[in-house]
């Protein structure tokens, strides 16, 4: 553990702060560490030689309207703290800007392995690793299940329009990041204005639901769900379909995208949404259109994530080869749509 500070987190500041809200929280000198493999929010491990904890701060440089609210990812693991969905302890909120620079919040540590690869995967064997791919469809119907307002999320989005908001939503981010010719992205944008399906009744949506956002503890089961940055209230199905358009992607030499999906005992997506549609009872008929609207969601995302490097504002590996996938997932929406 560095105990040098690592960019974006002043650890002398940050020490104060904490035993300034959280008196003996902290015992000595911090150490932290840039968590590596995150493409929007930064994430640190921090350490005072006992206790660890986590730090969430929103990127340095370009940051797009609405994205990296700290608060509203804080809230949200605090209500569901006590529900069926794993979640760390959220420890503080600070939304003051002179500490750190930005907004960030304190949770646990919590211990865990994010399956980024099919190779890390695939070392549980065929038998554990098919256990860990379901086992995530079965979370997400225990977050659907969450009852908003027993939980105090009552008010955490405006589900009324929700599709037909996100899918606007989303073509404003693409605005806010365009600087060169996508070629199908205005297409596959307009084909999905024109088919939008009626949604179910309103749930928690995570907005970013798929297995290196979640921690796998050693019973291969899921010990904390995490990156709730685009979380709100909702159309469930846009989580499904989001974690369908990761289920299905094969891996891309030079590609730092993850992807599980050639480990040997990996479910194929059918079966990930029939495990999800008979434990949840929901009709998923809709899906390819929700399979199409996250590869557009994702080829947004990765084009503002190319614009903040072109402009030299992403930390870490890997980040000069996104600009080359943001096409890949516009045609993989135009042919879900088209297929489905």
């Amino acid at each position: 553990m560095s105990k040098g500070n690592p960019p974006g987190l002043d650890l002398e500041r940050l020490r104060a702060y904490l035993e300034r809200e959280r008196p003996g929280l902290v015992r000595g000198p911090l150490g932290a560490d840039l968590v590596e493999g995150g493409r929007s929010n930064l994430t640190y491990a921090v350490t005072d030689g006992t206790g660890r904890w986590v730090v969430r701060r929103p990127p340095l440089g370009h940051v797009l309207a609405t994205a990296h609210d700290m608060r509203r990812e804080h809230r949200v693991i605090s209500a569901l703290r006590d529900t069926a969905v794993p979640v760390p302890e959220a420890i503080a909120l600070c939304e003051d800007e002179d500490v750190l620079g930005s907004p960030f919040y304190v949770m646990e540590f919590v211990t865990g392995t994010p399956y980024r690869t099919a190779e890390q995967l695939g070392a549980l064997g065929p038998a554990r690793t098919r256990e860990v791919v379901l086992g995530l469809a079965d979370t997400l119907v225990d977050l659907h299940a969450v009852d908003p307002e027993e939980v105090g999320l009552g008010d955490f989005g405006r589900p009324e329009g929700f599709l037909e908001r996100q899918l606007r939503r989303w073509g404003k981010q693409l605005e806010a990041s365009r600087n060169r010719e996508l070629a199908g992205i205005d297409e596959l944008r307009e084909a999905l204005g024109k088919a939008l399906p009626p949604s179910p009744a309103p749930t928690v949506v995570h907005g970013d639901y798929r297995l290196d956002n979640v921690l796998i503890g050693a019973d291969d089961t899921v010990e904390a769900v995490l990156d709730w940055e685009m979380s709100t209230l909702g159309d469930p199905l846009t989580d499904l379909g989001l974690l369908m358009m990761y289920s299905e992607q094969r891996p891309v030499p030079g590609s730092p995208i993850s992807t599980t999906r050639d480990a040997p005992g990996h479910p194929e997506p059918a079966e990930i949404v029939e495990r999800y549609a008979a434990r949840s009872g929901r009709d998923v008929s809709a899906l390819p259109w929700y399979t199409a609207f996250a590869y557009f969601k994702l080829a947004v995302i990765l084009e503002g994530i190319h614009y903040r490097y072109t402009l030299g504002q992403t930390l870490g590996a890997g980040f000069d080869r996104i600009g080359q996938l943001v096409p890949l997932f516009v045609e993989g929406g135009l042919t879900t749509l088209q297929e489905g």
